[in-house]
């Protein structure tokens, strides 16, 4: 079983592209993540299925998020910000020479401004070089199974993979130090604001009120950053479907068509153990999985641990229906037909619906 956590950096760190939230990005979630796993593996009894199924929808989360990251409306939103804090930051000093404060919050203002030019300047880099190698039209459904041609085509796609990896490199080492320097500025700004107090306020009011609001808007942002990354963790472990029938309302289909999910198998579930109940929930009982339009049914033995849908943690009913893939795994058929609208694989095995080659012979769950 995968051991990475439900949410890492990239989850926190892409979740707006604001400078304020690249620059204040909280550290990774990986000890919050395994506390929320395994409290809810104790009070939810989640077996391993229902994790590996979390775990991979959050990392398919956080891809697509990456990729609206990079989208032109956030970019523009972004630049628009930084700059909004440049040309504010210069006004407010030009009104300000005749104050005269007891700490250089000049030098700490023209350190803020730097910070959003070197931030401004990352972001167009990184967005200039996902528009040339095709980085920013990556979706779900994308495999990666594109064919690179031979010869020259592969050597020169290669070169010019090399060349964006190294340009990557340095604009990621780059905003790594922004990133590093703007904590640190952070620390010197506030202490210089506490630190003048009253007489602050008195001598440079216009100054002051500046770096507070600056200092105000980066611990807002670190505070929603870290806000919204728990709560899309939370959703992720506790509220799969909402999350699923979000984003297949609100986006294109990137991952298998309507004709291509109805060819899957469906089943129709019928019990053959006894129905229980534990402190007023159903309990999952054995059954058989018997195939529908068909004039030759199959049937399948589905044993008591595994009578229960990996996605919305709901055991199996009586009639109810269900989608077999072809990796051999099932799910309820309103819970994997959304997935599989957004994206084209088994969300327990990652197997691609739309490539039967690549069967790896999975067991049945």
């Amino acid at each position: 079983m995968d051991t990475s956590p439900l949410l890492g950096y990239s989850m926190a760190d892409d979740l707006l592209r604001s400078r304020r939230l690249v620059r204040h990005a909280p550290p990774p979630l990986r000890g919050a993540a395994r506390l929320l796993r395994r409290a809810s593996g104790r009070r939810m009894r989640l077996r391993e299925p229902s994790f590996r199924v979390r775990e991979n929808a959050a990392e398919e989360l956080e891809e697509r998020q990456s990729y609206w990251a990079y989208s032109k409306p956030v970019i523009v939103l972004d630049l628009l910000w930084n700059l909004a804090f440049v040309c504010v930051g210069f006004t407010v000093m030009g009104l300000s020479m005749e104050e005269k404060p007891v700490v250089p919050l000049r030098i700490w203002v023209v350190g803020y401004i730097l910070q959003c030019v070197v931030h401004v300047g990352c972001v167009v880099v990184e967005y200039r070089r996902r528009r040339e190698v095709g980085f920013g039209e990556v979706g779900w459904g994308s495999g990666g199974s594109g064919s690179l041609g031979s010869g020259s085509d592969v050597e020169d796609y290669g070169s010019e993979q090399g060349m964006a990896d190294d340009e990557t490199s340095v604009t990621k080492h780059l905003e790594s130090a922004n990133t590093m320097f703007s904590f640190i500025w952070w620390v010197i700004g506030f202490y210089w604001v506490t630190d003048g107090g009253q007489t602050l306020l008195c001598d440079s009011p216009h100054l002051y009120w500046l770096c507070v609001t600056f200092l105000a808007f980066d611990m807002l942002f670190v505070v929603i950053c870290v806000a919204v990354a728990c709560l899309v963790g939370i959703a992720v472990c506790c509220c799969l479907p909402c999350i699923i029938a979000i984003l297949y309302a609100v986006t294109d289909q990137e991952g298998a068509t309507d004709e291509e999910i109805d060819r899957l198998p469906k089943f129709k579930f019928r019990r053959t153990g006894n129905f229980e109940k534990l402190n007023g929930e159903a309990q999952a009982s054995e059954g058989l999985m018997t195939e529908c339009n068909t004039h030759a049914p199959t049937e399948h033995v589905i044993s008591q641990d595994d009578a229960e849908c990996c996605i919305c943690l709901s055991v199996y009913d009586n009639g109810a229906e269900l989608r077999g893939l072809p990796c051999h795994h099932h799910f309820h058929c309103s819970c994997i037909d959304k997935w599989l609208y957004i994206n084209a694989t088994c969300p327990l095995c990652k197997f691609n619906i739309l490539k039967p080659s690549n069967q790896i012979g999975t067991g049945v769950v």
